[in-house]
């Protein structure tokens, strides 16, 4: 998947399933933004700080992590248009991932309990 990074269409990111599973296993985008939902690149700034503090303790060690920072968040094309397609991105994979580990009504309905022999 890629995410365009700014508002002309020109530059790009490459993200991938494993950058995202990274960023939902550290919460990297949770209380991310303000509440008017604004992205600027403040809040890029934040999410960059936020990272660098994880890289100091013990999750500087995954190897994910690690690639996510220099795919993604350290990629010199990411910028606040950017992040905001991140985030969009970021929420509708958690929504369909969420969607798809949910048995659907008809599977549940069909779903038989064993009857009680009289």
């Amino acid at each position: 998947m890629k995410i365009q990074t700014n508002p002309s269409g020109t530059r790009s990111i490459e993200i991938t399933e494993q950058h995202l599973e990274t960023i939902d296993r550290y919460a990297l985008l949770t209380n991310l933004t303000d509440s008017n939902g604004i992205v600027e690149e403040s809040v890029l700034d934040k999410l960059k700080l936020n990272v660098r503090s994880l890289l100091e303790g013990e999750a500087g060690k995954d190897r994910q992590l690690l690639d996510l920072c220099l795919d993604v968040i350290y990629n010199s094309n990411m910028k606040a248009f950017g992040l905001n397609k991140l985030l969009m991105l970021y929420l509708k994979w958690r929504t369909d991932r969420q969607a798809s580990a949910q048995p659907s009504e008809e599977e549940a309905s069909t779903e038989e309990t064993p009857e009680e022999e009289a």
